[in-house]
């Protein structure tokens, strides 16, 4: 059985990242949003990503950012992957020469397959809920929407915590999983209890 990668996102604090690395996250994730309650700014992501060691990924998450945004980020903070959670096209995503995930807002109607055949240079596509504003909601879609046979990396989202993650894991089988909410004792604080959790979820769903 493949192993599911673990990323641990919305980050805001040194002991957080900590936890998260301790307990056996792939990878941590910073928000770059500044409407997010888990929005940190340039300075404290150098502060954080200096806490992360060799071979865990760094990534930073951004909603329909102008280019200069992108860019004043990458010039001090040592991001391996970008993640776009808004309604950016294709090109938008892909000229800054890092790996980049681009998220799928999941409802009703929607056509995955499609939706990949527009982001055929993603490294992955992040599969979240559909909530007002962008992530974080922690609210669980409805997994059917996912369609049988599709080749692309998944990355699960959306309401997922230590209580229903092996579930997931065993129904959905996607190459990775993200969780913010899930594992936080209040909006951009996590909980190093629920973080541990959730991994050992996972990893119970992976054997």
């Amino acid at each position: 059985m493949a192993r599911t990668r673990i990323k641990i996102c919305g980050l805001t604090r040194p002991q957080d990242v900590v936890a998260a690395v301790e307990a056996g996250a792939d990878a941590i994730g910073l928000v770059f949003y500044p409407p997010s309650p888990r929005s940190v700014s340039v300075e404290r992501a150098v502060e954080l990503t200096a806490l992360v060691p060799p071979f865990v990924t760094t990534v930073g998450l951004f909603v329909n950012p102008q280019p200069q945004q992108v860019s004043a980020v990458l010039d001090r903070v040592p991001l391996q992957v970008l993640q776009f959670h808004g309604d950016e096209p294709e090109p938008a995503c892909s000229g800054y020469g890092r790996s980049w995930i681009k998220a799928a807002r999941m409802q009703p109607g929607i056509d995955l397959v499609e939706f990949c055949a527009l982001h055929p240079r993603a490294a992955a596509i992040l599969l979240d809920a559909f909530v007002d504003g962008y992530g974080g909601g922690g609210k669980v879609f409805d997994w059917s929407l996912i369609p049988e046979g599709l080749n692309r990396r998944l990355i699960l989202s959306g309401g997922l915590d230590p209580d229903n993650v092996t579930a997931a894991v065993r129904r959905v089988r996607p190459w990775a999983v993200d969780v913010s909410s899930g594992v936080e004792s209040a909006k951009g604080i996590k909980d190093a209890a629920r973080i541990a959790a959730f991994i050992a979820g996972v990893r119970d769903a992976d054997d």
